[in-house]
């Protein structure tokens, strides 16, 4: 399986990413370079490198959803966000139940997680309205899930899902909108890039 391991912070600051999308609270101390003017290919190409780190997806992957959201009914970038947002493991990072994403993904890999009842343990798993996610009752009672419950206390839960931290459970309510993705990714120039 490839692993994308390049240091994350030095990542963020070649993107101009805040490290607190990703679930990190560090800083980086260094300041971005500043060098030419960056060409319109390049602005479009920064836009979809820091739209699949993010998300923790790779190139494959991440054109398969734009063709995916290319073949939906309405606006090809929005539904590009949408389909990366509802994958499980954003969902999981969504709720609360893990640090950052790529944590939320070994979670998942590591079989903690039911939706609907069912053990899923594949992060892309799209999940749909209405469907229940929590964590199994085997891996309820363990400190690692205290300790996740205890830094992501303060994140606030979006508004089109529903959680509850005493069971670690959350409901899918609907469909998140692009303006209820405060993802800073200008999917525009994504679309624009793949339509050339």
């Amino acid at each position: 399986m490839a692993v994308d391991r390049t240091p994350v912070l030095k990542r963020c600051r070649s993107l101009a990413l805040d490290p607190v999308y990703l679930g990190i609270d560090k800083k980086s101390n260094r300041n971005a370079r500043r060098g030419r003017k960056v060409s319109e290919y390049g602005l479009q190409l920064r836009e979809k490198q820091k739209a699949k780190f993010i998300y923790g997806v790779l190139e494959k992957p991440f054109r398969n959803y734009y063709a995916k959201a290319e073949k939906m009914r309405g606006l090809t970038g929005p539904n590009l966000m949408t389909l990366l947002e509802l994958r499980l493991d954003n969902v999981m990072f969504r709720l609360g139940y893990g640090r950052t994403r790529k944590e939320c993904r070994q979670i998942v890999d590591h079989k903690h997680v039911l939706v609907n009842g069912k053990t899923v343990n594949i992060p892309s798993y799209q999940v749909k309205v209405g469907d229940v996610i929590e964590i199994k009752e085997k891996a309820k009672g363990s400190q690692r899930y205290k300790d996740i419950l205890e830094v992501t206390e303060g994140r606030l839960v979006p508004a089109w899902l529903e959680a509850d931290h005493e069971n670690l459970k959350g409901v899918v309510k609907e469909v998140p909108t692009r303006e209820e993705i405060d993802v800073p990714v200008n999917e525009t120039l994504i679309v624009e890039l793949y339509s050339k």
